[in-house]
């Protein structure tokens, strides 16, 4: 499957996009086109769609409602839900708009063509877009390209994306872009000091790892860190069934890094990019890791398990503990971590924390502009004190169920010591219900809005 715009043709039909309540645009429509909506009821609410016929009976003119600015507030690239109204054809856009409202209606286009078909046929719009004037073609495919990957990761089970799978994934975007990629495997995790990562993956039939990636050789550098536990079945604290049947996605943040790095490389930034993702089962066996459990970190703090499905932030830590060796102009981690943080801002927002005042900045702004909407949380010091047990530096689930997502940050800051500038996502990666532009299932947040960033934070 490839989201792309169509070639510009001549015999493109024209599209229209009206806005509710806009008479001027109604009335630049050909007087045909007026009668024609008014005589089917055409308002220009969010997502109707009217196709003209010609005298011949073929589609002479399409017209898209775009809603008010207060419904499409509250639906995000609602009017691209018409795409699969339209009959078969290439269309090109005849009326102008802002550039927000030209470029989210391009790239919601391109989303809503996206289908998860590996396992079923399904079926896919047949109406094609000429990518609209003012807008980067280029720029908007390699996102729906980078957003494809993401998707398509998660949700495929975990039978056939497991940590191998996961590494295999991983090593065929490398190769495509001319990356570098050298994966840590199995013991070899204790030989080179990735104990954490090793301890939660090694109860599972398929073997733990560490996957590193690079790319680029100027500029600044960017570590992007993404959790890629493929399956979680809480270990020994098992989870219910109704918690468990998701849990193909608890790979989300590696899903998200992955298609994040596809786009920065076929969009050619000009920075030193390496990718580093832990990839696990957390299995139940014999030799799974156990609540009350003390574990050395790579960065040499110890850990008291008090819950063995809090094994992210444990991966992740050994992997935030080697970017930081680095010393990186950035450090960026992804992770579906906490359903604390599902809790307090719901599926479709990505909570987010930064150490540095200018980078959550670039972050709001660029949510902004590519659709995809972030909040900042606090790494609030006061709880420090929660995520530390007494009996061993760090507690990996504090009780109480206070804060959960701001602590789980808190307990990753611990691992960033030397690079002053650290991002955290605690995303969901999943979307419950269908969309525009979002059919339901793993989907990637976050990505967008942080690729629209990067020129200001790191001054690309």
């Amino acid at each position: 499957m490839t989201l792309t715009f169509a070639s510009h043709t001549d015999a493109a039909i024209p599209l229209y996009l009206i806005e509710k309540g806009d008479d001027a645009a109604r009335s630049a429509l050909p007087q045909s086109a007026q009668i024609w909506a008014d005589a089917n009821g055409f308002d220009g609410g969010l997502g109707q769609c009217l196709v003209v016929p010609s005298s011949s009976g073929a589609v002479e003119i399409a017209l898209i409602g775009l809603g008010s600015a207060q419904a499409r507030k509250r639906k995000r690239f609602g009017a691209v839900s018409a795409r699969g109204k339209l009959t078969e054809g290439v269309y090109q856009l005849a009326s102008a708009h802002t550039a927000q409202i030209t470029q989210e209606f391009a790239l919601g286009w391109l989303l809503e063509g996206y289908r998860f078909d590996r396992y079923a046929k399904q079926s896919t719009p047949k109406a094609q877009l000429v990518a609209p004037e003012g807008v980067d073609a280029g720029q908007l495919e390699a996102i729906a390209a980078g957003e494809l990957t993401t998707r398509d990761l998660i949700n495929t089970p975990a039978e056939d994306m497991g940590p191998d799978e996961l590494e295999l994934a991983a090593r065929k975007l490398a190769d495509a872009h001319g990356a570098k990629i050298s994966t840590v495997l199995g013991k070899a995790l204790l030989d080179q000091n990735f104990p954490m990562v090793h301890t939660v993956g090694r109860a599972a039939t398929r073997a733990p790892r560490l996957i590193d990636m690079r790319w680029g050789d100027e500029g600044p550098a960017l570590t992007l860190v993404g959790k890629g536990v493929c399956f979680d079945t809480g270990g020994l604290n098992l989870k219910p069934g109704g918690s468990m049947g998701l849990m193909k996605k608890d790979m989300g943040g590696a899903a998200t890094v992955l298609g994040l790095a596809q786009m920065i490389m076929a969009l050619g930034l000009k920075l030193r990019l390496r990718v580093l993702i832990p990839a696990v089962e957390n299995a139940v066996a014999g030799n799974a890791f156990r609540p009350g459990d003390i574990l050395t970190s790579r960065k040499g703090l110890t850990v008291e398990v008090n819950n063995t499905d809090a094994e992210g932030r444990l991966v992740l830590a050994d992997a935030l503990a080697l970017a930081d060796e680095e010393k990186p102009d950035l450090i960026v981690s992804m992770a579906t971590l906490t359903g604390a943080a599902r809790v307090a801002v719901g599926p479709d927002l990505s909570p987010f924390y930064a150490t540095e005042a200018g980078d959550a900045d670039a972050l709001r702004k660029g949510a902004e502009s590519s659709a995809d909407p972030v909040w900042e949380m606090p790494l609030w010091e006061p709880y420090e004190a929660m995520i530390e047990p007494g009996i061993a530096d760090l507690d990996n689930a504090p009780k109480g169920g206070f804060a959960g997502s701001i602590t789980a940050a808190l307990f990753l800051k611990r691992f960033v010591t030397d690079t002053p500038r650290y991002v955290h996502f605690d995303i969901y990666g999943w979307n419950p219900t269908a969309a525009p532009g979002r059919p339901k299932g793993g989907v990637g947040m976050g990505a967008r809005a942080l690729l629209d960033a990067l020129p200001d934070m790191l001054d690309l």
